[in-house]
């Protein structure tokens, strides 16, 4: 297995450990995931080619949808609901 397909499957149950966290303690991981996701994609684009980074950016989108929706609705100026 090639190094950015191990870090990726590493970020994958980083991400998944964080999802089992109660929602207030999801916050600054999950960020953190967020930030770091782009990393590991484009590394991974770059070893295998564009197609596997197609790939992760859809599966990104998919485990991050909420987070994203939120984001895009704040930066369109309105105020979203926050998860309690």
């Amino acid at each position: 297995m090639s190094l950015s397909l191990l870090i990726a499957s590493l970020w994958v149950l980083a991400a998944t450990i964080v999802a089992l966290l109660p929602m207030r303690w999801q916050y600054v991981p999950g960020l953190t995931l967020l930030i770091l996701a782009p990393l590991v994609i484009g590394f991974a684009g770059y070893q295998h080619g564009w197609l596997v980074a197609l790939g992760g950016v859809f599966a990104l989108v998919s485990m991050f949808r909420r987070p994203l929706r939120f984001a895009i609705v704040r930066l369109r100026g309105q105020n979203p609901e926050v998860p309690k």
